[in-house]
């Protein structure tokens, strides 16, 4: 697990590294997203993803790791706007921001650990395209709860399925990395 930590952290330190970025670029212009929005942010990098996989081949010069940085990034986002009421001002200080995104990714990564230890590091032994089917699966369960008001009759709710979306992301980004290890992680 020694290994799958400094991964993880090697991982999603170039996503904050990109979000402070496109913060000092954009602001907190994220803030007006509503967690439909943001489900469908995700849904489209997560559909050309499956759809290069299917193709053997893409025309859009942007990487595919770029894409599962970006839902790792709009993942956190979602976690954001779920913590945050109505009442949350939308102008966010970089500081702010970045204080909220390293209080989810720090709930996010103590599930994955949970999970590691239950599952025992499962999740290496599964294919690129299984975590996409599973980020896109998740995606429908938080569309479905979202029609019904965001309730659960047994089922986990919105956050939940943001955070194993942000999970699947890192694993998936931590198999790359491994099948690619000349080609640097944190390239925009």
């Amino acid at each position: 697990m020694t290994d799958t930590l400094r991964q993880y952290d090697k991982v999603v330190d170039s996503c904050r590294e990109i979000f402070r970025q496109k913060i000092k670029d954009y602001g907190s212009s994220w803030r007006v997203l509503r967690p439909i929005s943001i489900a469908d942010q995700i849904y489209i990098k997560a559909q050309r993803i499956r759809h290069i996989q299917l193709l053997g081949k893409q025309k859009v010069e942007d990487a595919p790791d770029n894409e599962l940085r970006a839902i790792i990034n709009y993942g956190i986002i979602a976690l954001i706007q779920l913590t945050l009421d109505g009442e949350a001002p939308l102008e966010l200080s970089a500081e702010e921001a970045t204080g909220y995104y390293s209080r989810m990714l720090g709930e996010v990564k103590r599930l994955m650990e949970d999970k590691n230890h239950d599952y025992g590091e499962a999740w290496r032994e599964m294919s690129q395209e299984s975590f996409i089917d599973l980020i896109l699966m998740k995606l429908l369960r938080i569309r479905s709860i979202l029609k019904n008001q965001g309730k659960t009759l047994v089922s986990e709710g919105i956050d939940a399925n943001f955070r194993d979306i942000v999970n699947y992301a890192v694993f998936s980004l931590i198999k790359m990395q491994e099948n690619q290890p000349d080609r640097p992680l944190n390239t925009p």
